[in-house]
């Protein structure tokens, strides 16, 4: 997994629309760069539907947000439009950034075992470095977590 105090560079992959997103974009903007196992089930749902509700305070503390799961960018647009999200969602089909950020691990659902993404979200600083990694997210308080986070 990447750790606090690692410098980010390079690409992260593609959004929703096809855009190609790269750390250099973001210098100088503090990132939620958050993993999800899934569109559309119910607590992704949750958790993107608070990140949008909370979009605005967000903002006004300067941090932009980014999504990251295995979907497909047809299936991310058709999630953006359904819950009216107003970030970018990041398709990583091939798990290259999932990997990467090492979230990607065996898991444990009603007695079975697979494999999947580890809900884990980022705080990453305008000059590109990990500052926090929040492991236990809430769905239904993700925001106010990432609040507390940098308090």
């Amino acid at each position: 997994m990447k750790s606090i105090g690692e410098k980010l560079s390079g690409e992260l992959g593609l959004d929703q629309d096809g855009n190609v997103w790269t750390w250099e974009a973001f210098k100088g903007t503090k990132v939620v760069l958050y993993f999800y196992p899934k569109d559309n089930t119910p607590g992704c749902t949750v958790q993107a539907c608070n990140l949008r509700d909370d979009y605005v305070y967000l903002q006004e503390m300067g941090f932009k947000i980014i999504g990251v799961s295995a979907d497909e960018q047809k299936k991310h647009q058709k999630f953006i439009e359904k819950y009216n999200l107003p970030f970018p969602l990041i398709s990583d089909v091939d798990k290259k950034l999932i990997q990467e950020f090492g979230v990607w691990g065996p898991k444990k659902f009603m007695g079975k075992e697979y494999e999947g993404i580890h809900r884990t979200t980022f705080i990453i600083s305008q000059d590109g470095i990990i500052e926090s990694v929040i492991k236990k997210v809430k769905t239904k308080e993700h925001s106010k977590q990432i609040i507390e986070n940098l308090k």
